[in-house]
């Protein structure tokens, strides 16, 4: 089983500069396969979830294209060849 994660490109530096890192191994939810990406990149979890394990309220993170807020939050099922993207909010003037 493989996720592939997009990571844009204000947290690419905690991913060793990839804007896609592709984990291998069997992940049912969206926390499992966050779970591999954090051992395969560990930089990036402060960044993503808070100390409790919640997602930070400037981050969404998208399943298929689909938001994790309404399918399901972390526990939001992820198949097979899924695409996850971390999409941090912007800000600016």
């Amino acid at each position: 089983m493989a996720v592939n994660f997009l990571i844009p490109g204000p947290l690419r530096e905690f991913a060793g500069n990839r804007s896609d890192v592709r984990t291998s191994g069997q992940a049912r939810s969206v926390n499992e396969a966050l779970a591999m990406l954090w051992r395969e990149c560990p930089g990036l979890r402060d960044r993503v979830v808070t100390e409790l394990g919640e997602v930070r309220p400037h981050v969404n993170i998208f399943v298929d294209g689909d938001s994790i807020r309404y399918i399901g939050g972390l526990e939001a099922p992820v198949r097979d060849g899924a695409e996850i993207v971390i999409l941090p909010a912007l800000s600016g003037g």
